[in-house]
């Protein structure tokens, strides 16, 4: 089993769609010449040429729609976004095309698209660079929205997308692209809407995707030194959602936590515990803990950074709030 950043996990699942498959083919801006913002895309354009690697102009709306028109055409396109917030300037080609067209067309037309690219905060990059596009891709039905918290899920998870039917939302995060881990030898495609136990315990569930992954598992490291035992799931996939593997959990705990990075207003946090309200009321012993990033545009400053995204100890609070350990 290799051991890959995350970055190269995205890339080599790439390279390899893009060798198995003359239809698959990159467009986004510097993505050529300049080999992407964070270097997903390095020496593919000498790899595979200038018709299967295309240097774009600064214009979202208009890549993205043309990369919309390519997947009806028959192509299978991958369009970098170079940071999910500029999707917003392609939201209406996102929303009104790519997740409507096959129903307005009764089934005949699929989109085979995918919008890959950074999502969220952590590396100082301000208010309009460091949002979390989640709940507004979720929301929309049509469309396939997955965040990879590991170079395996990164791998296996692009896999998916690259063999689907159906327009991808995939959310890179930009602080993940040089952490480390073991990607399967073999395919090591990973399902959508199936989620992970990352770690198994008795006393409480904590939920996350993305980056919040990696710091729910150390606060479950430090839970276990109080002697508190969690259960850590990795959604992988927020649509569709494994609700199944949440109420499976949360009938073993009988508790739980979810963490997400973005907003708490009517974040995916808030989906996800009322899926653990609707398929396991009666197994709550407690409410159950929303863990989320700061109602504020993210600051540049990087102490106010830190302060606006959700650590460590804040979920070992929650947790204890849930267990009853201390005042709620």
């Amino acid at each position: 089993m290799p051991e890959l950043t995350y970055r190269d996990a995205i890339r080599a699942a790439l390279i390899d769609a893009m060798e198995r498959d003359p239809t698959v083919l990159l467009l986004g801006e510097d993505i050529g010449l300049y080999q992407g913002t964070f270097r997903v895309t390095a020496d593919l354009l000498a790899r595979f040429g200038p018709r299967r690697v295309i240097d774009t102009p600064i214009s979202e709306e208009g890549f993205v729609g043309a990369a919309i028109g390519m997947a009806l055409l028959g192509l299978r396109p991958v369009v970098e976004v170079m940071t999910w917030n500029f999707s917003l300037l392609a939201f209406d080609q996102i929303v009104n095309n790519a997740a409507k067209v096959r129903y307005f067309s009764g089934g005949q037309v699929d989109v085979p698209l995918v919008i890959r690219g950074p999502n969220g905060a952590g590396v100082q990059l301000s208010a309009q660079h460091s949002q979390s596009v989640e709940v507004f891709y979720a929301h929309v039905p049509g469309l396939r929205v997955v965040a990879p918290a590991t170079p395996a899920d990164a791998w296996g998870l692009l896999r998916t997308a690259l063999r689907g039917r159906d327009p991808v939302i995939f959310l890179e995060n930009a602080a993940l692209y040089g952490t480390k881990g073991p990607v399967p030898d073999g395919d090591g495609a990973l399902p959508f809407g199936r989620a992970e136990v990352a770690r198994p315990g008795r006393d409480v569930t904590i939920v996350a995707y993305s980056r919040m992954l990696l710091v729910a598992l150390e606060a479950a490291r430090q839970l276990a030194d109080e002697g508190i035992d969690a259960e850590v799931i990795n959604l992988r996939s927020l649509r569709p959602l494994d609700g199944e593997t949440l109420v499976r959990s949360v009938a073993k705990t009988h508790r739980a936590v979810v963490v997400q990075e973005q907003w708490k207003p009517f974040g995916a946090a808030a989906e996800i515990a009322a899926t653990i309200y609707e398929g396991a009321f009666d197994l709550l012993d407690a409410p159950v803990e929303r863990v989320t990033g700061a109602d504020v545009p993210m600051p540049y400053a990087r102490e106010l950074e830190l302060l606006a995204i959700p650590h460590e100890a804040d979920i070992v609070a929650a947790a204890r709030r849930v267990l009853y350990r201390e005042g709620r």
